[in-house]
């Protein structure tokens, strides 16, 4: 009587497992390998000498005056893909003040003669603590600066922001939103 009612259990738990735990997952992956397949990649962005400079979906750190500069990451440590999260601070807490501060400070310093209002997403990190997005105002009013420091004419940067600058999603969604790894292979790759 016993083994009567395990058998089944059994039976069907190496099948589910099998459909499940292999069939399932296989299909999924060889169907995104071939739709998507920049994507199950990592969309991974190659630079021109033929060395993986980041994805197209992931910040990373970028400090030098002569870079756009991104979101700050909420990861530790910082730009971490493989711990992604917020910081779950709320807007009173005074790490998230403290934080707040020294970017302010840091932009200050990179841009002392910028007076104009610092857009919110250059001092604060996103939900994912790694987008790798900046608005067209973060991304503008880092425009000066970037120009100043490599020798190059602000219609040179402008041009190359609105080439890297991906539109509202469906045409009527969100903002656009400025990829600051690309715009910054972009500005390394141009030849005076």
């Amino acid at each position: 009587m016993l083994l009567a009612q395990i058998r089944p259990a059994i039976v069907s738990f190496v099948l589910l497992t099998a459909l499940t735990g292999i069939l399932y997952p296989l299909v999924v992956t060889g169907i995104a390998q071939v739709v998507f397949h920049k994507q199950a990649e990592g969309s991974l962005i190659v630079s021109e000498n033929g060395k993986i400079a980041g994805s197209s979906l992931i910040g990373q750190n970028f400090d030098n005056p002569q870079y756009f500069w991104g979101r700050i990451s909420a990861t530790s440590p910082a730009y971490n893909a493989s711990s992604s999260s917020g910081s779950n601070l709320g807007p009173l807490n005074p790490a998230l003040l403290d934080e707040v501060r020294a970017r302010i400070t840091a932009l200050k310093v990179a841009d002392p003669h910028n007076n104009a209002p610092i857009p919110v997403d250059l001092v604060t990190s996103s939900a994912s603590g790694l987008d790798p997005h900046i608005s067209l105002a973060a991304a503008n009013y880092q425009l000066a600066r970037v120009a100043r420091v490599r020798r190059l004419k602000t219609d040179m940067v402008k041009q190359m922001i609105d080439q890297n600058t991906q539109g509202r999603f469906l045409g009527f969604l969100g903002e656009p939103v400025v990829n600051v790894l690309q715009v910054n292979l972009a500005l390394d790759q141009y030849k005076k």
